[in-house]
């Protein structure tokens, strides 16, 4: 299948009314005071995660359509997040939806024990996209619970205790996953006993390692990597688990080698590699796996989000031969009740044969290279406050600072301030729904949005570092 010659959103079948379209046919009137109803009952009985109950005014969504968002009062969002960077192909995509219907007409739900056309067809589709011989699925709800698995398979397989992954770096809120994550949302819940060590990763521009280039990072980053190996024991070692590429922690994208240099390492040790591709899989970074992409083929592949644009909860692990053939005469001591749940599986099958059809890998990539990565050198050139900009596909992040030559995040890590209170008021005045996280602004837009969304978007940005740079200055 040939590829368009310029960056243009693939082109969605003709549907049902959209969702955007009957939210607004209400009026404006009614669609307020349903909001006001959702509103006060969520307020009333909804616990959310990751926030002070009582200090939290949670902005209500009613409809949804491509790249756009509908809030309470009507007014129409660019979705600049991708929600929690899943929808990677947009919300409502009516080809989903109907898989999603058809599938729950016919079965709507069985248990994992037994075999099912969707979820084999999912396991299949999956199969073929992941690196080497990652050919055995393992479906589980989430990122979270993929990890936690993985992780057990590890242990299990090689009879070793201990897990290696980075600081900056984000594996799910679940009581594994947690204590592997190693950024501050795992302070709280850490209690240091769950034989997970933390090792720092490359990050060029914040260097632990005082490296002035791409490779002296990666050289010193592997360096460091084997020492806490070593001093770790490497027969205590089950498994080195990373994100390809850090997600919420950053956007950090390894410099040319890292990975590869994880995976040697491993293969010395005898230690199994765990790459989690929960965020980056899937188109994210105009590829199917950054792994794939980078010729590393890791012993587990964690995936959930983009696999089905989070329509109905999933995740899973892609299982490779050593982990496969230790389980084949063995019972695996883990399941799940929703394991491969057959609407969730339905949906992923779409999904990706509406990425293939629609080379939705290629688009996120051209509009990487062609369109944001571009737009945003030249916005760092224009801003004071943008000390870097880095990322691939539709994968970038916006590291906000006081100033170039200083580097100080205009926020701590893991926590916010007013200039970025400021600027997330500032894009959402003029349209535009960002992700944010410490002092950086993420642009994750889903990767079917089109070329025309995604300049307006950041001219949206634009705006918002203006406003970013006048807040600064204020408190200079």
């Amino acid at each position: 299948m040939s590829a368009p010659s310029t960056p243009s959103a693939p082109a969605a079948p003709s549907a049902a009314p959209s969702p955007v379209s009957a939210a607004s046919a209400a009026g404006p009137d009614a669609a307020r005071g349903s909001a006001a109803r959702t509103y006060a009952l969520d307020r009333a009985h909804v616990f959310h995660s990751w926030s002070a109950q009582a200090e939290i005014s949670p902005m209500v969504v009613t409809a949804a359509e491509g790249s756009h968002v509908v809030d309470g009062e009507g007014n129409r969002l660019l979705d600049f997040s991708s929600q929690l960077v899943n929808t990677n192909i947009g919300h409502q995509h009516p080809d989903v939806v109907a898989a999603i219907a058809d599938q729950a007409h016919r079965l709507a739900t069985i248990a994992p024990q037994y075999a099912n056309d969707q979820r084999s067809e999912a396991a299949r589709l999956i199969a073929e996209r992941t690196p080497g011989a990652l050919d055995r699925i393992f479906f589980t709800n989430g990122g979270a619970d993929a990890n936690e698995h993985a992780v057990r398979m590890a242990r299990l397989t090689t009879g070793r205790p201990k897990v290696l992954t980075r600081y900056r770096s984000y594996h799910g809120g679940t009581d594994t996953a947690i204590n592997l994550t190693g950024d501050p949302r795992r302070w709280a819940n850490d209690g240091a006993a769950a034989g997970v060590v933390h090792f720092f990763g490359p990050y060029l521009y914040r260097s632990r390692f005082h490296a002035t280039t791409e490779a002296e990072e990666c050289e010193r980053a592997l360096e460091h990597l084997e020492q806490v190996v070593q001093l770790e024991g490497p027969q205590t070692i089950a498994a080195v688990l990373l994100e390809a590429i850090p997600g919420t922690a950053g956007i950090m994208v390894p410099p040319p080698g890292y990975l590869a240099g994880v995976r040697e390492l491993c293969d010395r040790y005898g230690i199994l590699l765990v790459v989690d591709e929960v965020m980056t899989g899937f188109g994210r970074t105009g590829a199917w796996f950054v792994s794939a992409d980078e010729g590393v083929v890791p012993d587990l592949l964690t995936f959930a989000k983009g696999v089905n644009s989070g329509y109905v909860p999933l995740g899973g692990v892609a299982v490779g031969p050593r982990v496969d053939e230790h389980f084949a005469h063995r019972p695996y001591p883990g399941g799940l009740t929703y394991s491969g749940h057959p609407l969730a599986c339905a949906a992923a099958v779409a999904t990706l044969e509406v990425m293939e059809r629609d080379d939705v890998n290629g688009h996120a990539r051209r509009l990487g290279e062609q369109v944001i990565g571009p737009e945003l050198r030249a916005l760092a050139e224009r801003h004071p406050t943008v000390g870097e900009v880095r990322g691939r596909g539709v994968f970038w992040a916006v590291e906000l600072v006081t100033d170039k030559g200083s580097r100080t995040p205009v926020a701590p890590t893991g926590g916010s301030s007013s200039v970025m209170a400021g600027a997330v008021q500032q894009a959402k005045a003029l349209g535009l729904l960002p992700f944010t996280n410490s002092n950086r602004i993420h642009v994750v837009p889903p990767c079917t949005v089109s070329e025309a969304e995604a300049r307006e978007g950041l001219a949206v940005l634009d705006k918002v570092l203006d406003r970013v740079d006048e807040l600064v200055a204020e408190t200079a």
